[in-house]
């Protein structure tokens, strides 16, 4: 709880009202905003928030955070009818030029979460996710009460809250803080989007260790150029967000972080360029961690990748510079467990286990992944080689976002799999068509110029047809890859969610195949 005079010399402005009444909670959701809260009626890129203040006055809301144009909006609405004048004299309102950027500020002074729990934040392009939830599986071995929040899904003490965007608004994640406080939380992984810096939605919550996994072509539609796309991520490694750094540096962007990181930093790698060093036999879980000062870690990923162990080393670094010993770690380094969902998961058949477990030959190993960008691809399908005698790989891409990506896509695909079903991700509004023909050029140009490795291509639309059939057609001793939509579990077409889970979808149709029925071929 805090009086609005207090907010003042954290959100300079202008104040109209009681500078006395006080606010339990801040909200900028209309939908969800409650008598005793403070809304934050925001400029949007449709609608000013402030559209949606008369009403919520009406109902009850005595206080509000807005610019001058809200303000505006709000008074003219209440200024005709008797009544409503009447409410208005009750509304205390807090005019600043920028509301977004003292919103989270303002958020962790009300829930007081300036401090606790202590927070450990990961940026990237890949492997953001999987970080945090190997961090957490380390300290979840050690005896820790924890929380994690990003993509997947956000989780306090166990407990599980679905996730809408990886990083949510500043109010809902201060709030989510004050709800780790209560279970008595004491560290939380979370993940940390270049769209969450670029829009304040962690404004207010510190770092007292920030990582950086890597870049590569990603959301250029918002970012517009990868030096914007990097100056984003490079927020975090300044001292308004985080105490110190542990920063990959396996390519060109960690080089480039590491010089441009405004806080102390840790490097972490393969090779002599690095201060902790990964020491790692390709193809293998366990490696070892060769920290400066001499000392060694054992650790083993609980994931399949070599790109794996690179998150799980990230991790470890990463708790160490928090605080937890390299003893402590080592401890547990190779016992640890972590599942993340829709992150390099093998799919199990539901039915018949024994079945399944006595006749492996039957059924073809299959694999979600997140993997929806060309480096991605790239590594995941790299990790798979080892042991499959054929790589098939169910892929598309994403309508209405980066397209620069698509044809990199398409050529990752070709370089590394033997057989290409190529279908449909959420095409959104875009003409699917369209986008599986950038794709394909991708393909196209690699197969011509005599890289390719693939051998098949199969171009299936719908996308539940392209897993049945890719699981029907692979031979017991091959990998299918169902790459883009991980945990994911709904399919946009037009602006029409329907449900669709890859993991469900591969699921069954295994164990159709285990079951001797054959999945409707789709004739082309």
């Amino acid at each position: 709880m805090m009086r609005f005079s207090q907010l003042l010399p954290i959100a300079p402005g202008t104040l109209h009202g009681d500078p006395e009444t006080e606010v339990t909670g801040v909200s900028h959701d209309s939908r969800a905003v409650s008598p005793g809260q403070l809304y934050a009626a925001l400029p949007g890129a449709n609608v000013h928030g402030a559209k949606f203040a008369p009403e919520l006055i009406r109902s009850g809301v005595d206080a509000i955070l807005t610019d001058d144009a809200g303000w505006q909006l709000i008074t003219e609405a209440l200024s005709t009818d008797e009544a409503d004048r009447g409410l208005l004299a009750g509304v205390t309102a807090l005019i600043v030029e920028a509301p977004r950027a003292v919103l989270g500020f303002v958020s962790a002074a009300v829930y007081g979460t300036t401090s606790v729990p202590e927070l450990i934040g990961v940026t990237g392009t890949n492997g953001k996710t999987t970080t945090t939830y190997l961090a957490d599986g380390m300290l979840a071995a050690l005896g820790h009460r924890t929380a994690v929040i990003g993509t997947v899904a956000i989780l306090i003490a166990g407990d599980t809250v679905p996730s809408v965007r990886t990083t949510p608004e500043a109010p809902e994640l201060h709030a989510l803080f004050k709800k780790m406080r209560a279970a008595e939380v004491d560290t939380c992984a979370m993940e940390v989007s270049s769209h969450a810096l670029i829009q304040h939605r962690v404004d207010g919550a510190h770092f007292s260790v920030a990582g950086f996994t890597n870049l590569s072509q990603d959301h250029l539609d918002f970012h517009n150029t990868m030096e914007e796309y990097f100056e984003a991520k490079a927020q975090l490694f300044t001292r308004t967000f985080s105490d110190k750094a542990v920063i990959v540096v396996e390519d060109e962007w960690g080089e480039r972080m590491t010089e441009a990181a405004q806080v102390p930093v840790r490097t972490l790698g393969r090779d002599d360029r690095s201060q902790w060093r990964i020491e790692h036999t390709p193809g293998e879980s366990d490696f070892v961690l060769h920290l400066d000062d001499g000392e060694s870690i054992r650790l083993r990923s609980p994931l399949p990748g070599d790109f794996n162990v690179t998150n799980t080393a990230l991790a470890a670094s990463m708790l160490i510079e928090a605080g937890v010993s390299a003893e402590e770690i080592d401890a547990i380094g190779r016992s640890f467990a972590a599942t993340v969902p829709g992150r390099m998961e093998i799919i199990d058949v539901s039915g018949p286990r024994a079945l399944s477990e006595s006749h492996p030959e039957i059924l073809p190993r299959a694999i979600v992944d997140y993997s929806h960008t060309p480096d991605a691809i790239a590594k995941a399908l790299a990790t798979l080689h080892a042991d499959s005698d054929e790589l098939i790989i169910v892929f598309g891409a994403g309508g209405d976002r980066d397209r620069g990506k698509r044809f990199g896509m398409g050529q990752a695909a070709a370089r590394e799999a033997d057989v290409i079903v190529l279908t449909d991700d959420n095409p959104r509004t875009e003409d699917p068509d369209t986008i599986r023909a950038a794709v394909r050029q991708g393909i196209d140009a690699e197969v011509d110029a005599g890289r390719a490795r693939v051998k098949k291509i199969i171009e299936v639309p719908d996308r539940g047809a392209a897993i049945d059939e890719a699981i029907a057609e692979a031979d017991a001793s091959a990998t299918v890859l169902i790459a883009g939509k991980g945990h994911e579990t709904g399919q946009t077409v037009g602006t029409t969610v329907t449900d669709f889970d890859d993991r469900a979808r591969t699921r069954s149709a295994l164990s159709m195949r285990l079951g001797g029925a054959q999945p409707g071929k789709v004739h082309r």
